[in-house]
């Protein structure tokens, strides 16, 4: 008479165990969901300086992040388990609870728990506290991995062969972050949303791209190059260079393409100085200076050179002033270090520059009066726009492209979104132009 009693007894016992084991697959479940998000939204960047700073979970993060593929792998053979195995011993229950009927209403119920508290719960936290979830989940992820690494391999294998039928090819690298453009994605987004100010946003973009860009895109044209002709009287000489903006000015002799030396003010200075024999001395002495003697040994450069390297031989070499040349070794321009630094900086004027050589000037009906010297990623940096700069390195120099011809005052062209109205032409050179957004 007791065995009904004894059997009802056992049957709540094995309920109550089946239910505890289903609660602990679905923590189980969340856990592994939760670190899945959590080590692959974490920053590596932030991974590595909380390392730095002696955190032992953010060391083993990094660690287990390296192989992306191998740790998806991993935690997905584990949570898919736990979710299958659950899934099963909720309809095993509830058929013997509930019948037939105990299938769709497992499935219900079973989906309702896993969604909220497997999924959607622990992934919340993880995205809201990547680095940290990451840190503290690192030593029993690594275990996982560190078992279910022979199964993974054999699945990593088995996919990879299935894809090759199928004619997709498997980078093992494609893991590897492209660190420049999530910088620059980042400044981007970060931007417009409000949280990084422009000028920020322009210097650390600026500086990436010095690897990208080269000599010829920044350098002032040979067409804008203050020179001294080295057979020029001394007096005009000095006077040239008394009234010119620059310290250094390349010295020629006969032909322009024919550059003997660079002068530097101080060091002109200073020799005829010396000539004359100090202030008591005879200025006559002058006539038989010879600007040959004092100036510097020019230093050429390639216009393919990019302007991070040309930054490191400008720190190398201790100077500030290189000309340009092309693969003929003709003469195209010059470029110093200063105009590189404005790469990063933007433009850096002093008591001696003109004033606002290139600025952008508006007119009475808001449009955009631009000399055509202007650079396009000048342009584009002051006005937040995206004109191309592949084909050429000017305003003036776009133009002349998409138009494929030399345009004449007051022609008008309509391209990437912009109305171009040519304002002012010297010879074959635009020299202003008005812009609008179309």
């Amino acid at each position: 008479m007791e065995l009904p009693q004894a059997t009802a007894e056992i049957s709540n016992a094995g309920y109550w165990t089946t239910s505890a084991i289903i609660l602990f697959l679905i923590v189980l479940s969340g856990f592994f969901s939760g670190s899945e998000t959590a080590l692959t939204a974490a920053s590596r960047g932030k991974l590595r300086t909380q390392a730095d700073k002696g955190s032992s979970g953010a060391k083993r993060a990094l660690r287990i992040t390296e192989d992306n593929e191998r740790l998806i792998g991993s935690v997905l053979l584990g949570n898919n388990m736990v979710n299958i195995l659950a899934a099963s011993l909720a309809t095993s229950m509830f058929t013997a609870a509930f019948g037939e009927s105990g299938v769709p209403l497992a499935t219900l119920v079973m989906t309702l728990l896993v969604l909220i508290f497997a999924e959607v719960l622990p992934k919340t936290y993880a995205i809201t506290n990547a680095e940290r979830a990451a840190a503290h989940v690192s030593w029993p992820i690594a275990v996982v991995v560190k078992v279910f690494s022979p199964v993974v391999a054999i699945v990593r294998l088995l996919v990879r062969s299935m894809l090759r039928l199928l004619g997709v090819a498997v980078d093992p690298d494609s893991n590897i972050l492209a660190v420049r453009e999530e910088i620059a994605g980042a400044l981007q987004l970060g931007h417009s949303e409000g949280v990084v100010e422009k000028e920020d946003r322009d210097r650390i973009l600026g500086a990436l791209d010095l690897r990208e860009r080269v000599v010829e895109e920044i350098m002032l044209h040979r067409s804008g190059i203050e020179m001294i002709n080295a057979e020029d009287a001394p007096g005009d000489i000095l006077e040239q260079c008394l009234r010119s903006n620059h310290t250094r000015l390349p010295v020629f002799r006969d032909d322009p393409e024919n550059i003997i030396g660079v002068i530097h003010a101080k060091d002109l200075l200073r020799a005829m100085y010396k000539l004359i024999g100090g202030p008591d001395g005879d200025a006559a002495a002058l006539k038989t200076f010879d600007i040959a003697e004092v100036a510097m040994e020019p230093y050429f450069v390639p216009e393919t050179s990019t302007l991070d390297e040309q930054m490191r031989q400008f720190l190398h070499r201790r100077t500030h002033f290189a000309l340009v040349v092309d693969e003929y070794g003709s003469l195209q321009g010059l470029i110093t270090l200063e105009d590189i630094l404005e790469e990063i900086v933007g433009e850096i004027t002093d008591e001696f520059d003109p004033l606002a050589e290139h600025a952008i000037k508006t007119d009475a009906e808001g449009q955009y009066l631009i000399d055509g010297a202007m650079t396009i990623r000048d342009l584009n940096r002051a006005n937040d726009w995206n004109l191309p700069d592949d084909e050429a390195n000017t305003v003036a120099g776009l133009v002349i492209h998409e138009a494929q011809m030399i345009p004449t005052q007051g022609q008008v062209f309509l391209f990437h979104g912009f109305r171009f109205e040519v304002l002012a032409r010297e010879g074959n050179r635009i020299t202003q132009l008005k812009m609008r957004a179309l």
